[in-house]
């Protein structure tokens, strides 16, 4: 998937999202901080806007997540 226009965050994406929204926020800050950790060239594309980034790519299917819950944590 191209990014090369300015990047913005999904709204469209967020307001048509039917799923959990904690979940779903939950892995766009995950993947924001992985974007980060290993300083994807993809940032530096969208002119850094790193939870833009992360957001988009969790909205559009192109990065697949899963909440592993431990009941045995509280």
């Amino acid at each position: 998937m191209c990014y090369s226009r300015a990047m913005i965050f999904p709204l469209k994406e967020l307001i048509e999202f039917k799923g959990n929204i904690y979940e779903i926020t939950c892995a766009s800050t995950r993947r924001a901080f992985q974007l980060v950790a290993i300083q994807d060239p993809i940032l530096e594309e969208n002119n850094d806007k790193v939870v833009c980034t992360a957001a988009s790519q969790i909205f559009t299917g192109l990065i697949d997540y899963k909440i592993e819950y431990y009941p045995d944590y509280s």
